[in-house]
Formats: C-alpha cells, sequence, structure tokens
C-alpha cells in the first residue's frame, strides 16, 4: 500500500494548495491514504473547524497536531469526537483529544496513526519514548501499519524515537522545523525514518512567515505579528510503500510538489 505524509499545513496558502493540488497527487501516486500535520492550518497556529472540514473534504485521511493543538478552542469537540484527529499522546489523559486513531485505508487495510511531542527545547510533556509504549500496547493486534507523527525540533531526539521504534511501527516522521531533511531511510527492523519531512505552505519565507516581518524583529528586537508568507507554495512530506500483511516499510522517498503560481 501507499501513504503520503504531508508535513505541517501553514496558513491559506498550504490550505489552498491541499484543495487545488490533493486529488490529483491522489491520483497520480495512487494512494491509499493521506495523514497531515494541521497544526498550523489557522493563519500558522491551530486548527478551526472549518479548516478541519476542508481537509476531510480535500482528500486529507488522518489529521495529528502538535504544540499549538489547542490553540483554537473550537477544535476541542473534534478532538474528543471524530476519530480523524488526534493530540499529541504524551498530553495529559485530562487534556482534550484521542491518543491515537485507526483509519481504513483506500486498500482496506486498517492503519493506527498517533503523534507525539518532543520534550527538547520545546514545552514541559511526558515521556515520548513511554507514551509510545502505551499505545503500542492498546493498539488492536492485527492492526499492522503504524504511522508516527514526531513533532520535536531536535533531530537527535527525533532519530532516537525511530531507533527506539524501529519494527514495531512503519514509520517515524518528523514535523515542526518546517525544514525538510535528507535523510529519508528504512531503519533495519523495518520503520521508515525522516528527521523532519517539511512544511506544506509558502517556501519564500522563514518557516512559513513573512521574511521581512521576521528579520525585523530579530535585528530591532521590536515585536512585531509574524504573518504567513504567499509565495512558493509546496506540498511537501514523505511517500511511503508498506506491505500491510506485515506493517514494514518497504520504501520511503522525500515528496515535494510545487504549486503553479
Amino acid at each position: 500500500m501507499r501513504i503520503l505524509f504531508l508535513g505541517d499545513i501553514v496558513g491559506k496558502p498550504g490550505m489552498a494548495a491541499i484543495k487545488s493540488e490533493l486529488p490529483r497527487i491522489r491520483d497520480q501516486h495512487r494512494l491509499d491514504l493521506v495523514i497531515a500535520n494541521a497544526e498550523n492550518a489557522a493563519d500558522g497556529s491551530g486548527l478551526t473547524v472549518r479548516q478541519f472540514d476542508k481537509l476531510v473534504r480535500g482528500g486529507v485521511d488522518a489529521i495529528t497536531m502538535g504544540d499549538h493543538v489547542y490553540r483554537k478552542r473550537e477544535i476541542y469537540e473534534r478532538l474528543e469526537s471524530d476519530t480523524r484527529i488526534v493530540k499529541p499522546a504524551n498530553f495529559p489523559d485530562v487534556a482534550p483529544g484521542k491518543t491515537w486513531t485507526t483509519v481504513t485505508a483506500g486498500d482496506g487495510t486498517e492503519v493506527a496513526v498517533f503523534s507525539l511531542l518532543g520534550r527538547v527545547y520545546t514545552r514541559p510533556v511526558d515521556c515520548p519514548f513511554a507514551a509510545a509504549d502505551r499505545v503500542l500496547e492498546e493498539l488492536p493486534a492485527d492492526v499492522r501499519v503504524r504511522i508516527v507523527d514526531i513533532h520535536a525540533e531536535a533531530t537527535s531526539e527525533k532519530q532516537l524515537l525511530g531507533r527506539y521504534l524501529d519494527g514495531r511501527v512503519s514509520a517515524v516522521l518528523g514535523t515542526h522545523t518546517h525544514v525538510p531533511t535528507a535523510d529519508a531511510t528504512v531503519f533495519p527492523g523495518g520503520t521508515g525514518f525522516q528527521c523532519d519531512v517539511g512544511m506544506s505552505g509558502p517556501y519564500e519565507s522563514v518557516i512559513g512567515r513573512n521574511i521581512e516581518r521576521v528579520l525585523k524583529t530579530a535585528v530591532t528586537f521590536e515585536p512585531v505579528h509574524y504573518h504567513v508568507a504567499t509565495d512558493d507554495v509546496r506540498l511537501c512530506g514523505a511517500l511511503l510503500d508498506v506491505d500491510p500483511a506485515t506493517g514494514k516499510c518497504q520504501r520511503i522517498e522525500r515528496f515535494e510538489h510545487r504549486v503553479e503560481a
């Protein structure tokens, strides 16, 4: 089976690209499943109910979130009730949302999806390694295909988690830093890995934000609102071929699709 995992969808440019490009991409690459991180969809921070609905209609089968998961209070109800979106699994039990979910791919395969928030240079959260163990204990044994979003700053922490889960999940894919890394590989145990799959949004930017406004704050220390940029829009992520019987990743490659201006 073939799975596309898309990195952080950033603002209106990222949302518009999903609507205009994803249906054709699904057909072109004969995709069985599309998963996307959408925590930056709402002007760069959070996700609204309307955007959630648009992503689902646009062809996204499952949505992961990260540190901005609760920026828009309106999404809380969907986090609790809808099986197509998850919070980071190492958030407290009382935090709104599910720690994992399963979705049915186009070929009929049940696929488990969960996300984890890193602890290096980020907000205090529970141990991602222990949280991953808990989720894997809860998952039905017959759900062999398992995709993990590690939303973290440090490449070392992402690599450690990938090695820790090698052979137990189909892929560990990094998000959050918005810069695609050139290390897509399949680990010895059959787990696909990439430190960061990149963002789905405007690349003529500083990780999705208007360059001049970010530079102004960096140089002068004057606080300004970081508007989402608009140019050089791309959908970036990882393209996976997974054996549905074993859950092992057979092939992973960086995915990049430029949106025509």
